[in-house]
């Protein structure tokens, strides 16, 4: 095999430039397999000086079935790499490979892809072939024996791929298109209405004392006496925690009601809401 020959099929193998291939293959002696190990120790090169700038876009990916559902975001530069042939095919095997793993996103860099390199071996290489930052962000896989998971992606970008993607599990023994369209509903109410947590009780603490923080600093310089303050105060914080508890929030297909209104009117005994969780890009 004549040295541009090995260069064309270092090329195909790799997806690294002419001028790269060339240099390797010169490097190795002719030796194609160690010529692969020298790109690949200067992609990594290559890559570690890209990790430290912004990567805000990407797209969120769902998989699994209605019983077990995982969800995982992958962040790149631009929306033009987002829409990449092969990045979208990375994110796909990475999102089926995520939700064989729990979510475990240690697990999952070390877990082989078809191509019998670790993800982490080829998030690697796709950094140094596409020359932007990529990074594995949020993932949640949720699982519920006696649940049934609905799923909402708003922005496709391509078939399971979106720039938000919903998960919420819900559980009853009632399998009606009653309880299907309100899970689809529900999907889509969690994807506008950006809910925090289940009920206000359950917010992270951090988050609360966060909002608190903010509205005492606001009437600290209102000047209002202090026992209309601190019911002020009061009332402002019940209200953030209404409006960011999924269950109290008020319903985006009929904001006159909140969630837990339309679910006492599916009039549904054992039908709960169990968890559920929202990714968007750069969130």
């Amino acid at each position: 095999m004549s040295d541009i020959e090995k260069v064309k099929k270092l090329r195909e193998a790799t997806g690294a430039g002419f001028k790269d291939c060339n240099l390797a293959i010169k490097e190795s002696g002719g030796d194609l397999d160690k010529a692969v190990e020298i790109l690949r120790v200067k992609g990594i090169s290559k890559a570690s000086k890209k990790m430290s700038r912004d990567a805000k876009e990407g797209v969120v990916a769902v998989s699994g079935d209605e019983i077990k559902t995982s969800i995982i975001e992958v962040n790149c530069e631009t929306d033009f790499v987002a829409k990449n042939d092969d990045f979208i095919n990375f994110v796909k095997e990475l999102s089926e490979l995520n939700n064989e793993n729990n979510s475990d996103i240690e697990r999952l860099k070390k877990s082989k892809m078809k191509n019998n390199s670790t993800v982490e071996e080829n998030l690697v290489a796709l950094i140094a072939k596409i020359g932007e930052k990529i990074t594995i962000g949020k993932s949640k896989t949720i699982s519920n024996s006696s649940s049934v998971n609905y799923q909402y992606l708003h922005t496709v970008v391509k078939d399971n791929l979106a720039k938000l993607a919903v998960i919420v599990s819900i559980e009853t023994k009632n399998n009606s298109d009653i309880v299907k369209t309100f899970g689809k509903q529900l999907s889509m109410h969690i994807a506008a209405s950006n809910p925090l947590a289940l009920e206000s009780k359950l917010i992270d603490k951090s988050i609360i004392d966060k909002e608190q923080e903010l509205v005492t600093e606001e009437l600290k310089n209102s000047g209002k006496p202090e026992e209309i303050a601190k019911k002020i105060s009061l009332g402002k914080m019940n209200k953030f925690k209404e409006e960011n508890a999924l269950l109290t929030q008020a319903w985006v297909m009929e904001p006159k009601k909140k969630v837990q209104d339309v679910l006492k009117e599916l009039a549904i005994n054992d039908l709960k809401i169990k968890e559920f969780s929202r990714i968007k890009i750069g969130e």
